[in-house]
């Protein structure tokens, strides 16, 4: 693991066992790089997402981070967020969420949220596929 950049802020235990599992799900490199280029402005951001999101709730023992990750794939679609489905999508492979899996869950987020919020979801989703693929 990569060395915690020295923040007072980021010094918590919670923000050590939040960067663990943002890590380990969404990727080492996509977070450290989110971390190297938080200034003094962001830092209380990186801090807030670290010890709440993944401190706090992804460390919970009442679901596992496959379940998690529909979860949030679901709301961000209804919210209409593609860039963090996107992200997302990345983390729910991780977790072992299949492909179609992901378009079932975007199938029911058209229906309950709306088809042009489950379109942009469709659309995030698609590009995310293309990119690995194209790997």
């Amino acid at each position: 693991m990569t060395d915690i950049p020295n923040r007072p802020e980021w010094q918590s235990d919670l923000f050590r066992d939040g960067l663990t599992v943002r890590r380990e799900v969404l990727g080492a490199d996509y977070v450290d790089a989110s971390l190297a280029r938080a200034d003094d402005f962001m830092a209380g951001f990186q801090q807030l997402t670290t010890e709440l999101a993944w401190g706090t709730i992804w460390t919970r023992p009442g679901l596992d981070r496959r379940t998690r990750s529909l979860i949030v794939l679901a709301m961000l679609a209804a919210m209409s967020k593609p860039n963090e489905l996107k992200l997302h999508v990345r983390g729910a492979l991780t977790n072992g969420v299949t492909r179609e899996e992901i378009k079932e869950v975007l199938m029911q987020a058209c229906v309950y949220a709306g088809i042009p919020a489950g379109l942009e979801a469709f659309h995030a989703a698609a590009a995310v596929f293309k990119e690995i693929d194209a790997k």
